[in-house]
């Protein structure tokens, strides 16, 4: 990256010779190092041309959210934090990344997924070792029982029909499942 005082150089040498090759080939020779691309000298002579100098102009960069649009996400989660940033862009008229970002950056709130969990009691135990014991002599009994067996645990089945939470998520400063599961335990 060319400095301020190399720009104008290249400008000045452009102006006195007229040839972006001359202009390199001085470049080249007087800072010992390799000249800008063509296409950067003619930036920089029509940015001089326009403004009167070669300094970095800053751009006008991203705009940000209004302040506007930010109380409308904030509403809208605090009344309803599983519902998802596209479901809100589709209703509050957003780009879904606005809206992800605002959640993430302004309020610092993440996407935590929900794990179904299934609640251990007491009598499991006895449960589970009695099953084990039928399975054993079942598989004594018959050695293609296991095989009659399907084994899974790429989805969630309901008797409602309603399938797959892989891609549910609820908003927060903190995961809510494990916090809630820590408050179930400390209290037995």
């Amino acid at each position: 990256m060319a400095t301020e005082q190399e720009k104008a150089m290249c400008v000045l040498w452009f102006f006195e010779t007229k040839s972006v090759i001359t202009t390199q080939r001085r470049f080249r020779t007087t800072y010992k190092k390799d000249p800008p691309s063509d296409n950067s000298i003619r930036r920089w002579l029509t940015q001089f041309q326009e403004t009167g100098s070669v300094l970095h102009r800053k751009g006008a960069g991203r705009p940000s959210t209004f302040q506007e649009n930010v109380d409308r996400i904030q509403e809208m989660f605090t009344r309803s934090p599983r519902k998802s940033t596209r479901q809100a862009a589709v209703q509050l008229h957003m780009p879904h990344t606005t809206i992800w970002n605002v959640l993430h950056n302004r309020f610092h709130l993440n996407a935590y997924k929900v794990q179904i969990e299934q609640a251990l009691h007491p009598n499991d135990k006895p449960r589970r070792f009695e099953f084990a014991e039928q399975i054993l002599t079942r598989i004594e009994d018959d050695e293609n029982y296991l095989r009659k067996w399907f084994f899974s645990d790429e989805s969630t089945f309901r008797v409602s029909g309603k399938v797959n939470k892989h891609n549910y998520r609820i908003w927060g400063w903190e995961n809510r499942t494990i916090i809630e599961n820590w408050k179930e335990i400390a209290q037995r």
